[in-house]
C-alpha cells in the first residue's frame, strides 16, 4: 500500500530522453503501489500465477488497452520482481516512450510511480517540471530529484520556499547537490537559519555561522558572480594537483614564514576572495586536498575547522596540520577530539608538542607519551611551561624523575 505524504503542484513538460542503463534502482523505492487499486487487466498481468507472455510484453510497456498511467503502474510494480520481466522493465522505466510518458505526465498517477520517475528524469528540466508540479508527487520523490538534478533544475526546486521549509530534508539534498549553485545554497541555508531549522548535514554549525547576518541576494537565471567564482576555483583545483608529501605552502627559510608556494598562487588567489559560506560548501563538497591545505590556514576559523572534519582527510594530512603553528585552535580541537584520528600516536605527540592546542587537550595525550619524548618536552622551550609540568608531572608518576 502507498504511504501516505503530502502533494503538491501541478503539470507540463516535454518528450522523454533515454539516460544510461543502471540509472534507475528500483529496491531504491521508497513507494509501493496496492495491486488491488489497478484495473483487472493489470491484476491479471501482475498476478504471480498470470501468463508468462504477457508479463513479457507488459515489462516493454506493451498493455493493450489500459492508460498510459496504468501501463507504468504496471511496469514499476514488474521491475520491483525477479527474473527477466523486472530487468526488461528497469530497462523500459530508464528510456521510456515520449508519448507514453507524456501521456502518463499528463493526467492522475500512482506517487510511486513518480517516485520511481523522478530521479531518470528529473534531470531533463522540462520533464522535472511537469513531474515536480503533478498533484500526486510525494515530498520524497521531490528529494530525491534535488539529489541528482541539474542546475536549472535545483533552481525550480529552490524557488518554493514553503515546501522547502515543511520538508528540510529537500533543503539537506539541494545544499549536497554539486549541481545546486552557490548562490542558490546560500539562500536555502539562509532560509533554514532565518526559520530555526536544524539540519542534517555535514559542519552545519559552521556554516549557519558563516551564513548568519549576511544579505542573501534574490533568486536569478543566470549565474552570480560567487557561482563564477566557485568554479572558476574548482577549475584552479583540478590543475593543481599535489603530491602526498606536497602543500599549498612551504616555509622561507630567511624569514621562518609559510608561503604560498609557486604552482598554488593562482587557486590561492581565487580563494581568498571567496566568501566562508561558498569555502565551507566547497570543503563539504569536493574531496580535494588542495582545497583543505588552504581551507585549514583560512583566517575564518569556521572555514578552517570546516577542512579539518571534511570528507577525505587522512592521517597524513592531520599529522601535519596538528604539527602547524599557524592553524587557528578550531582545527586542532577538531583533531583533538577526534578518536579515529588521534589513535595515532603522532598525532598524539604533535597535538602535545604544538603550543595551540589547548591546554585541555594537550595534557590528556601527555599521559599517552612515551618516555622519551616526555623527557624532551619537559625541557623544551617549545612549549607552554604548563605543559613542560604536566610532562614531568608524568615522568614523576611513572618513577622517571623530572
Amino acid at each position: 500500500m502507498c504511504r501516505a505524504h503530502e502533494n503538491t503542484g501541478r503539470a507540463e513538460g516535454k518528450s522523454a530522453q533515454a539516460v544510461p542503463e543502471g540509472a534507475y534502482h528500483p529496491k531504491a523505492l521508497s513507494l509501493t503501489i496496492d495491486v488491488s487499486t489497478l484495473p483487472a487487466p493489470a491484476q491479471k498481468i501482475l498476478d504471480p500465477a498470470g501468463p508468462a507472455p504477457l508479463k513479457a510484453m507488459a515489462a516493454k510497456g506493451v498493455v493493450p488497452g489500459l492508460k498510459p498511467a496504468d501501463v507504468l503502474a504496471v511496469v514499476v510494480v514488474l521491475s520491483l520482481g525477479e527474473g527477466a520481466p523486472a530487468e526488461q522493465a528497469q530497462k523500459t522505466l530508464a528510456a521510456l516512450p515520449a508519448p507514453l510518458l507524456n501521456g502518463a505526465l499528463g493526467g492522475d498517477l500512482h506517487p510511486a510511480v513518480l517516485d520511481a520517475l523522478g530521479p531518470i528524469y528529473g534531470k531533463d528540466p522540462a520533464l522535472a517540471e511537469k513531474i515536480l508540479h503533478h498533484p500526486a508527487i510525494a515530498m520524497s520523490t521531490v528529494a530525491a530529484i534535488a539529489a541528482v538534478g541539474p542546475d536549472l533544475v535545483c533552481e525550480l526546486i529552490a524557488t518554493n520556499e514553503e515546501r522547502l521549509l515543511a520538508n528540510p530534508a529537500i533543503i539537506e539534498k539541494l545544499y549536497m547537490n554539486r549541481n545546486t549553485r552557490m548562490s542558490t545554497s546560500d539562500r536555502i541555508l539562509e532560509l533554514a537559519v532565518r526559520n530555526k531549522i536544524d539540519l542534517q548535514i555535514p559542519a552545519f554549525a559552521q556554516a549557519k555561522a558563516a551564513i548568519e547576518g549576511e544579505l542573501i541576494s534574490e533568486p536569478t537565471e543566470e549565474p552570480t558572480f560567487d557561482d563564477v567564482q566557485v568554479q572558476e576555483a574548482l577549475a584552479q583545483s583540478e590543475k593543481l594537483e599535489l603530491a602526498e608529501d606536497e602543500d599549498t605552502h612551504e616555509l622561507d627559510p630567511m624569514t621562518g614564514e609559510e608561503q604560498v608556494v609557486e604552482k598554488a598562487r593562482s587557486l590561492h588567489g581565487i580563494w581568498q576572495e571567496l566568501r566562508p559560506p561558498q569555502k565551507i560548501r566547497m570543503l563539504l563538497l569536493e574531496n580535494k586536498k588542495e582545497l583543505r591545505m588552504l581551507g585549514v590556514r583560512d583566517a575564518n576559523p569556521l572555514v578552517a575547522a570546516t577542512a579539518a572534519s571534511a570528507p577525505g582527510v587522512n592521517e597524513s594530512e592531520v599529522e601535519r596540520w596538528a604539527r602547524m603553528r599557524n592553524v587557528a585552535e578550531e582545527v586542532l580541537r577538531e583533531i583533538a577530539r577526534n578518536k579515529e584520528w588521534t589513535r595515532h600516536y603522532a598525532v598524539k605527540k604533535a597535538l602535545v608538542m604544538n603550543p595551540r592546542t589547548p591546554f585541555g587537550h594537550a595534557s590528556r595525550y601527555v599521559l599517552h607519551l612515551y618516555e622519551s619524548d616526555l623527557k624532551a618536552i619537559s625541557k623544551s622551550r617549545e612549549v607552554p611551561g604548563a605543559i613542560q609540568t604536566a610532562a614531568k608531572q608524568q615522568l614523576q608518576r611513572k618513577g622517571k624523575g623530572g
